[in-house]
């Protein structure tokens, strides 16, 4: 990807992720750079990351917030887009999220997740989005899904001014974005079992300690 012209780079936050990384990588579309925040793996993940090509950028603070918030002062072209690098998202779907923002027509885009096999997402893990989701809507932020996959401005992202570094930066980002008044909308993406075990959704502790996370943003910013 050197020679390519970079439109959009692609912030994968990453903690030993070293199965799903070269599916990944090969599902990354034209223009797009993947930049590969490692948060403390211990399979070789960055290393595979940077032999396919990623840019690999280290985050020391563990938290998911904080592996995508170095992901974007890393970045540097105009629209960055968020993906889970777990291989239940497909890359080559970020066209979708991110073109009504190349275009002008929308200022974030989330993707909403549609399940493509048995056990993608969890019923734990779904019920808790469905009620963040039903939060945001009664709001007046018109939103189904607080997908992963999702695309904005870099410039526009920073100046929200997150402050968040677990599991509270999407809500957070979506908060932030609706009191800025910006122009939310959503796209239809897959959404497969993941590789691997997950460290949130795919256990129930990791579920609860997210939706606490979640709970403390929305105290400080829906309140």
């Amino acid at each position: 990807m050197d020679d390519e012209p970079i439109t959009v780079d692609v912030v994968l936050p990453c903690l030993d992720e070293a199965a799903a990384l070269p599916y990944i990588m090969s599902r990354m579309p034209e223009g797009y750079r993947a930049i590969v925040v490692d948060n403390g793996s211990t399979d070789g993940s960055a290393r595979i990351a940077a032999d396919l090509g990623a840019l690999v950028v280290t985050e020391a603070k563990r938290g998911f917030g904080a592996a995508c918030h170095a992901g974007l002062e890393a970045a540097k072209a105009p629209v960055v887009c968020f993906c889970d690098c777990d291989g239940s998202l497909d890359p080559a779907q970020l066209p979708r999220v991110a073109g009504p923002v190349l275009a002008g027509e929308a200022d974030l885009v989330l993707g909403r997740r549609r399940p493509t096999g048995t056990g993608a997402w969890p019923p734990h893990a779904r019920v808790a989005n469905w009620v963040l989701a039903r939060r945001l809507r009664r709001i007046g932020i018109d939103v189904r899904d607080l997908g992963p996959m999702r695309a904005a401005r870099r410039e526009e992202l920073l100046g929200l001014r997150q402050r968040d570094r677990r599991s509270g930066y999407p809500l957070e980002m979506v908060l932030a974005a609706g009191r800025a008044g910006w122009t939310i909308a959503e796209t239809d993406v897959d959404y497969a079992p993941r590789s691997g075990k997950s460290k949130v959704t795919g256990t129930v502790s990791g579920t609860v300690r997210a939706v606490r996370d979640m709970n403390r943003v929305w105290k400080e910013l829906a309140a």
